[in-house]
């Protein structure tokens, strides 16, 4: 029998029974389809993150007081989890660092007439525009006579401007964060989204004017940029703290720690772990589906040899080979699987699609991406679903006897 004639009769065989054909490719439709889903949304938060973490820069570290409470990253801090200036000006002289920048936080409002915003305000110092690859779009940030002067001088993100001024022209204006009042020298150029946090909205003012609005003698958290190699800086960053902290932990534990280094390459690396371990869990769960979709499929293909037990017997009594009756069941099980198999890579894809309008409008920098490979596994094995489960009924409908077929009722 030709190839040809057997595909030809493998889709007349499916099609003569559509609903039930429909029913059971429905597990292989689930399980195309939720691997090419998951996946595309998978890559496409993938290219989220990886994004906002190289708009840190390449050599970005960040130092936190505190300790790391649970896998989630979360930081937790004591009363006794502090980061001194005079820590800063050590960790400043050592070589493996470029440039270093304390941050203090002022809690409260910034008001603009009857204009209102609730952002994060930093007192910071031009280092920290320089760590966070961040310049002005109109105006200046935030340089060392404002620093030595703590002038009340404050710059702006871009949406934080917009909120407070509209179309109006923000430099020279005067702003005021609580009590006191800042004039505008600067709107930054945008940078969207780090982490999930709005860099746009944020306000910086000069570190010296922090400290004396807030009577603060630590800082909130420090950023750094290496010079060279981010292992040799984070090593000696920690030599200097621990030193200065009085903590012995010769073993590294960080849970000895009373404070946390990050780099954006231990968060690229960590990105990498977690998304091999979804994409494993996507697979064992596609997996599932595709072994209840193929139970399905040898169900059906045992009921269709049993109605056509005739046919068989018509088949070898006129000249039909066993392996010609073996091929046609095959080819049937496998075509149904693969008929599946693209309908669920439409719906998956289209759906990821979907998904991916949605939330391009609560994050800007999120972009629908997609893994052509994901793709070609879905349907091989979804091809080999058919081809696995459709064996037994295959050999089942081969091996029957000719006489025997014929006399079936």
């Amino acid at each position: 029998m030709r190839l040809r004639d057997t595909l030809h009769t493998a889709i007349i065989a499916i099609t003569t029974n559509g609903r039930r054909s429909a029913l059971t490719m429905l597990g292989i439709i689930i399980g195309v389809g939720s691997v090419v889903l998951m996946t595309a949304v998978g890559a496409s938060m993938e290219e989220l993150i990886l994004g906002q973490i190289s708009s840190l820069g390449s050599k970005s570290m960040v130092i936190f007081p505190g300790q790391q409470a649970g896998p989630g990253g979360a930081v937790a801090t004591t009363g006794s989890d502090k980061l001194t200036f005079e820590d800063i000006e050590v960790l400043q002289k050592l070589s493996a660092i470029e440039s270093i920048s304390p941050i203090v936080l002022i809690p409260g409002k910034v008001t603009y007439g009857r204009e209102q915003v609730s952002p994060m305000i930093s007192g910071v110092v031009p280092n920290y525009f320089k760590n966070q690859d961040v310049t002005a779009a109109r105006g200046r940030i935030i340089e060392s006579r404002d620093i030595e002067g703590a002038r009340s001088v404050a710059v702006l993100g871009k949406d934080s401007a917009i909120d407070l001024f509209g179309v109006s022209d923000p430099l020279g204006q005067k702003v005021k964060i609580n009590d006191r009042s800042f004039t505008v020298i600067g709107i930054l150029e945008p940078v969207g989204s780090q982490f999930f946090q709005n860099f746009d909205e944020r306000i910086f003012v000069p570190l010296s004017t922090a400290k004396a609005v807030t009577s603060q003698k630590y800082v909130n958290f420090v950023t750094l940029q290496a010079s060279e190699s981010f292992d040799v800086a984070i090593s000696e960053v920690k030599s200097v703290l621990r030193r200065r902290h009085d903590i012995q932990n010769p073993e590294d534990d960080s849970d000895k720690d009373d404070f946390i280094v990050r780099s954006s390459a231990q968060a690229s690396e960590i990105l990498g772990s977690v998304s091999l371990g979804i994409t494993m869990f996507i697979t064992m769960i596609a997996g599932i589906s595709l072994i209840v979709g193929g139970i399905g499929i040898m169900n059906i293909m045992l009921v269709a040899v049993t109605e056509r037990t005739r046919e068989i017997g018509l088949r070898k009594a006129v000249g039909a080979r066993k392996s010609d009756v073996l091929l046609q069941f095959l080819i049937e099980a496998v075509l149904l699987t693969l008929i599946a198999g693209v309908i669920g890579l439409v719906l998956g894809f289209g759906l990821s699609a979907l998904i991916a309008a949605v939330l391009e409008k609560f994050f800007a920098a999120y972009t629908f991406a997609y893994s052509i490979p994901a793709m070609g596994l879905a349907m091989a094995m979804a091809a080999s679903t058919g081809l696995i489960f459709g064996i037994y009924p295959a050999r089942k409908a081969a091996n029957l006897s000719p006489m025997t077929a014929l006399r079936y009722e």
